[in-house]
């Protein structure tokens, strides 16, 4: 008699867990999560304790979960992460095949210890972009995190990269990298409804200039390396008399304070609105959907989550032009520099929008071919079985 093939045991570590309601870790972590389910792995998803009902499993998952809850302080939160990868590391080395860690911009210095705990253990680990790089962090931090992630890709057996152009960011272990990018599918068509907006009126004023059609949208954490500030200079320079709303939350009040100064003293500061972090996927699509035109600012980042779900929204894309982006979107976007490029390329659009119309299509097509969801869970599952 055949032995049944065994099963693999994976944990992710590294999102805030599920179900999602934070950023592209975390949804990334539920798609992949449903996915191995249904190929036949036992999956654990490690996640922070909010404070609410413990719940051990979401769809099939198993959930664990950090005893303490995250803490409100910039400082402690980062010290907070790093104990929380490392409590999950340890907990799970001795019963896991393969330990999944997304980012190591915390604890990716400790990815050499499961192997003294299980020698059959294999680490997969994410780098998640070039962390080092981003401007919310002090010099010091910049240089931790660079130290962290050349020790995480030193002892980890194999390193996902989901964008081709950081394989020249690798300093060790190229032999090891394997590129893997985020993926996409397809998202039910959401018909425009004012009344859908209803909601956001009670925490924001003006949310009755947003109109099919007639706005620019960005989706973003509010953050320096997302360039929400050149979008906002862009903008103002531009004079569009079209809102610009701006879905996604900050972690920085500094940054965030120097966003709402840019907007003190200018004609056009009421029609920037801040409408902050939205889960409810309903109203995210239907703005996604019927936005004018959406602006990517992400600058140090590899194939980012929104810009995805941007291009099989079939909109035309304003887009940084830093390699990352353009490795997305080719000849599909438009790409800006700094905030002068940006306010002509937004002139330029709306008074001819039509001319650009083309874009939509040839993006959609684009996302759709090198991007499709089930094709990468195919690779992660190909990856998982031969280590």
């Amino acid at each position: 008699m055949v032995n049944p093939p065994k099963q693999i045991k994976i944990s992710i570590i590294g999102s805030r867990g599920i179900p999602a309601k934070y950023g592209g870790f975390e949804s990334f972590t539920e798609d992949l999560s449903q996915a191995l389910l249904r190929r036949g792995y036992v999956v654990t998803v490690c996640c922070e304790y909010t404070g609410s009902e413990k719940v051990e499993t979401f769809n099939g998952v198993h959930l664990r979960y950090f005893p303490l809850s995250p803490p409100n302080s910039y400082v402690l939160r980062k010290i907070y992460e790093i104990i929380n990868d490392i409590y999950f590391i340890a907990l799970l080395s001795r019963t896991q095949d393969i330990l999944y860690i997304l980012g190591v911009g915390t604890a990716g210095w400790f990815t050499f210890f499961p192997k003294i705990l299980n020698i059959k253990i294999r680490i997969v680990i994410n780098i998640d972009g070039l962390e080092w790089k981003r401007g919310k962090f002090s010099v010091i931090e910049r240089s931790l995190l660079r130290i962290n992630n050349y020790l995480a890709m030193r002892f980890a057996d194999i390193t996902i990269i989901d964008s081709k152009s950081l394989e020249k960011y690798i300093d060790i272990g190229k032999r090891k990298t394997i590129f893997i990018p985020y993926g996409i599918e397809s998202i039910d068509t959401v018909s425009w409804d004012n009344d859908k907006l209803k909601p956001l009126s009670d925490r924001i004023e003006n949310v009755s200039t947003i109109i099919q059609d007639k706005y620019w949208l960005v989706v973003a954490r509010l953050e320096p390396e997302n360039n929400i500030h050149i979008i906002i200079e862009g903008y103002l320079s531009s004079n569009s008399k079209m809102p610009l709303c701006i879905i996604g939350d900050y972690t920085s009040k500094k940054y965030m304070a120097s966003l709402s100064k840019l907007k003190d003293n200018n004609r056009n500061a009421q029609l920037i609105l801040f409408l902050g972090p939205i889960y409810d996927k309903t109203i995210l699509n239907m703005l996604r959907q019927n936005c004018f035109v959406y602006i990517h600012g992400h600058s140090v980042g590899g194939t980012n989550p929104s810009l995805l779900e941007a291009m099989s929204m079939k909109n035309i894309i304003l887009a940084h032009g830093n390699e990352f982006n353009r490795e997305v979107g080719g000849k599909a976007f438009i790409y800006f520099e700094n905030s002068k490029d940006l306010s002509e390329k937004m002139i330029k659009i709306e008074e001819n929008k039509t001319a650009f119309d083309r874009l939509k299509r040839i993006s959609y097509q684009r996302v759709i071919k090198n991007y499709d969801l089930e094709n990468i869970f195919n690779q992660y599952d190909k990856l998982f079985k031969n280590i």
